[in-house]
């Protein structure tokens, strides 16, 4: 049996005049139309010399065109590398000396610098893609047949590399099998219950799981159709969710929906679900967004090296601050850190994860996947969380973010909740920086509404009755916007090398 994602995802399509992407502009691509151009840009794969197991990478701009790479990769068997259209040379140099592709795709403007990094890397081959559907690359296709006959892989063959941020170290390559994605899309599709009728508003770039396997995978599997945006404009989406049935978001998305006067009640009242996920979302947004749509915005969790492990119910209690129950066919258990023991119910400890989600490995780190997979299939996640008495996951902050302060563990997620419920406070970031007396200070940076709002003795002195003393911050510096990256996850990293003086005098 043929274990390829792409045959397992369209299996069941039934109907190929369905559409499967909407695009601006009122282009419509079927699932018939979407399958031949897959097998055209399959076969020019092939004439470029790509065989199975090879690498094929990409930094693209979002088009439908990007789509049909990624799906003809999975096609000819070989493993898709998708990039980050923010990453610089720097960063492409060691993405490519590392994973070695045969094929790199770029936009247009960017050949020649890329080229020069091909030459130094070794990277055999390189064309185009434009976000219009230009470059080389189409020029190859065009000349290509419809037909193609998807190559056969078995359900532990590599299918995609995916680098983690990077944030501490240098990025790993999480390898992700063919097994991993089908089963992912599978447990979504059946917890989210997606349908042939669902119409799912895409703004999410696809450079990452999120966009690439979470909503793309799960829609395809469904046979329903995409409202496919090249980006996320919150006046463009709000037109547009009068087509939708669903939408997946980073919490930052519905944030800047709530700001729109325009985001009713009314324009969303024929909506089936809002989900978030890459981020946590904060108890404020939630409750906001209940108040002003009635829709409860169902969290998730999901990881590079895992794709989605947990989720809120579709029916039953959407419990904010929390990330919901294990999907079908995922195990989720709290260990002690240090020994990897299970600890008891309740308990604060490292979230475990095993199930054929679960990754392959990193790329060429066989240790560090030593060191993060137990000897029974357990993944060590870095997360820190607990299982409540209903069964529900709580994360509690990364294991890099605990605070030990005086001997003392802090947690930074029940600090920056107790901030976050301040007058005038937007969001915050708790960190832990370089201490003389304490070993590590705790230190809040908070983005306000505005400087006259929120002033640090205000905070500072708010938090007093509110937490235990080793658990409040020694220092508040209110600033105008928290760093992210391109998923809208605070950069923690960024605020500890600017804060790092905080408490030296430097």
């Amino acid at each position: 049996m043929n274990e390829n994602v792409y045959a397992k995802l369209t299996q069941d399509i039934g109907d190929g005049n369905r559409p499967f992407l909407l695009c601006e502009g009122g282009r419509e691509i079927a699932y018939r139309a979407f399958d031949e151009e897959t097998a055209r840009f399959a076969n020019a794969l092939i004439a470029l010399g790509v065989t199975p197991g090879d690498r094929v990478a990409a930094q693209v701009q979002k088009s439908p065109e990007a789509l049909m790479l990624y799906f003809a990769t999975l096609r000819v068997g070989a493993a898709f590398l998708p990039l980050n259209t923010a990453y610089t040379a720097r960063e492409l140099r060691y993405f490519l000396g590392d994973a070695e592709p045969v094929l790199m795709v770029c936009n247009p403007a960017d050949r020649e610098g890329i080229n020069s990094l091909a030459q130094e890397t070794g990277v055999k081959q390189v064309e185009t893609l434009g976000p219009d559907g230009d470059g080389s690359l189409m020029e190859r296709v065009s000349s290509q047949s419809p037909e193609f006959e998807t190559v056969a892989r078995e359900g532990d063959d590599l299918a995609a590399i995916l680098y983690t941020s990077g944030t501490t170290g240098r990025s790993k390559g999480a390898m992700l099998t063919h097994r991993n994605l089908t089963s992912n899309a599978e447990a979504l599709k059946e917890f989210w219950r997606f349908t042939s009728d669902d119409r799912l508003l895409h703004a999410l770039p696809i450079f990452h799981t999120h966009g690439l396997f979470t909503a793309t995978n799960t829609l395809m599997l469904a046979g329903g159709s995409m409202v496919f945006l090249p980006r996320f404009d919150a006046e463009r989406v709000i037109e547009l969710l009068g087509q939708a049935t669903s939408m997946m978001a980073v919490p930052t998305f519905y944030s800047r929906l709530l700001q729109q006067p325009d985001f009713t009640r009314e324009r969303v009242s024929h909506m089936r679900v809002f989900i978030s996920g890459s981020a946590p979302l904060s108890s404020e947004i939630y409750a906001e967004f209940k108040e002003r749509t009635g829709y409860a915005i169902l969290e998730r969790y999901g990881m590079t090296e895992t794709g989605m492990n947990t989720s809120n119910p579709y029916d039953g209690d959407r419990r904010s601050g929390t990330v919901g129950l294990p999907l079908p066919g995922v195990e989720i258990r709290i260990a002690d850190p240090e020994t990897g023991e299970p600890l008891p119910q309740g308990n604060v400890g490292m979230i475990e994860i095993r199930g054929p989600n679960v990754f392959k490995g990193y790329w060429r780190m066989p240790e560090k996947t030593k060191e993060e997979m137990r000897a029974d299939g357990f993944f060590v996640s870095g997360d820190l969380g607990l299982l409540d008495d209903r069964g529900y996951v709580h994360i509690v902050g990364r294991e890099k973010d605990l605070i030990i302060t005086g001997g003392f563990n802090v947690y930074p997620a029940e600090v920056e909740a107790a901030i976050d419920a301040l007058p005038g406070v937007v969001e915050s970031a708790v960190i832990g920086v370089a201490h003389p007396d304490f070993g590590e200070g705790v230190t809040a940076v908070v983005a306000a509404l505005s400087a006259e709002d929120v002033d640090e003795d205000d905070i500072l002195f708010a938090l007093g009755s509110e937490l235990a003393g080793f658990k409040q911050p020694k220092r508040v510096f209110v600033v105008d916007a928290l760093p992210r990256n391109s998923m809208g996850k605070i950069q923690k990293n960024e605020l500890r090398e600017r804060f790092k003086d905080a408490y030296s005098g430097g």
